[in-house]
């Protein structure tokens, strides 16, 4: 492995709660700090059980979309005890922009800096500013110039389903067991390594729909096929990773501290923003073809759940069953929950908690991704190190 091949070796994240509900009274810096607190906790213990000796942290790098502005990432490190030193920058690429940090963070590892990267996301959707130009309120930014079309994430989901030709009992189905698959997770503790206890909720929001229940939800648009129940809740959380190089210094002093997940390639791609929902399976194949890998050698799937179509749409175009078990197998957002920032970061803790924390051995591979608004997909391969 290249020294300079950056490794996960620690993942944590806070609850994720529903907007309004468990974690409102937390701003994203609040959110943010005590998950990066844990996470550099979870790193120093690593790296003195294996004999490396604390590592200098380099840089704080998170995701956000709708916060207050300011550079959220250096006022949560600087919340989080990380000293004045540790600098911090915040990422925007909306729905992607957790994952986004995390590469962002581990190039600066690949380009040579030897120290402790800190990365991940963080969205408080319930205290997010109002915004307006010249007093005008509106809800987001232009995703596109004056123009262009500029659809809302509801109705881009559902011109994806009538595009791909993906009916209503196909969502339903996929969100039945995003749900049911979270709701077994819960059960036998699969969450409780990854989470940090905030605001007094140590675990997440969960609101179970079955099968029978999601047949009973109202079209969002008339003849339609996307409904509430096939669709994510907005949410808050924040998630974060630590990332070191994997080899030695030049003095031959330090090593990476295993086990860990090396980032082995990754992509950011630009799509049809009119269908932004497909952009998740560029990325991905780009990703695959970096590495000289095919889907079909991955073990476990990460793709963010902000709608059933969306995720059925991109599984589709990579040639993955609806129900493969690969796929967000403890669930995925449509059960969670999409705090926007921070969903991306989630997909690594998940692949962190599922691979690492799971046992599973050296060499296996692990792929985290989301579609993005706008028209863009972003997506990253992991390996488990031992």
């Amino acid at each position: 492995m290249d020294a300079r091949t950056p490794v996960v070796i620690a993942a944590r994240r806070t609850p994720i709660a529903t907007r309004g509900r468990a974690l409102s009274g937390l701003a994203v810096d609040a959110l943010a700090a005590p998950v990066l607190a844990a996470v550099m906790d979870d790193a120093r213990a690593a790296s003195r059980r294996d004999g490396v000796g604390d590592l200098p942290v380099g840089d704080v790098v998170l995701g956000n979309c709708r916060g207050p502005g300011g550079n959220p990432a250096r006022i949560a490190a600087l919340a989080a005890g990380l000293g004045r030193g540790v600098p911090g920058a915040t990422v925007d690429r909306q729905c992607g922009s957790g994952l986004a940090a995390v590469i962002t963070a581990a190039q600066a590892i690949t380009a040579g800096d030897d120290r402790l990267q800190l990365a991940g996301g963080a969205e408080s959707a319930s205290t997010a500013p109002r915004r307006s130009i010249d007093g005008v309120p509106y809800d987001r930014a232009p995703f596109v110039p004056a123009g262009w079309p500029d659809p809302g994430m509801p109705q881009a989901a559902e011109d994806l389903a009538v595009a791909a030709g993906i009916p209503r009992s196909r969502q339903d189905a996929y969100a039945a067991r995003s749900h049911r698959r979270a709701a077994a997770a819960a059960g036998h503790g699969a969450f409780a390594g990854e989470l940090v206890p905030v605001a007094g909720t140590g675990t997440d929001e969960l609101a179970p729909r079955g099968s029978s229940l999601l047949p009973r939800f109202t079209p969002l648009f008339p003849g339609g096929s996307l409904t509430a129940g096939n669709s994510c809740r907005i949410s808050d959380g924040a998630a974060a990773v630590a990332l070191v190089p994997a080899g030695a210094n030049a003095d031959g002093t330090r090593r990476a501290p295993a086990p860990g997940l090396a980032l082995r390639s990754h992509a950011v791609i630009g799509c049809d923003p009119t269908l932004p929902g497909i952009g998740a399976a560029p990325a991905i194949e780009a990703a695959l073809c970096r590495a000289g890998r095919s889907v079909t050698d991955v073990a476990a799937i990460e793709v963010v759940e902000a709608f059933a179509v969306q995720a059925l749409a991109v599984l589709e175009r990579l040639g993955v069953d609806d129900d493969d078990p690969r796929v967000c197998a403890d669930g995925g957002a449509l059960a969670w929950g999409h705090p926007w920032g921070a969903s991306g970061a989630v997909s690594v803790v998940r692949l962190f908690s599922r691979l690492v924390r799971g046992g599973a051995p050296a060499g296996t591979l692990g792929l985290a991704a989301a579609s993005v608004g706008g028209g863009l997909g972003v997506a990253a391969l992991f390996e488990v190190v031992r």
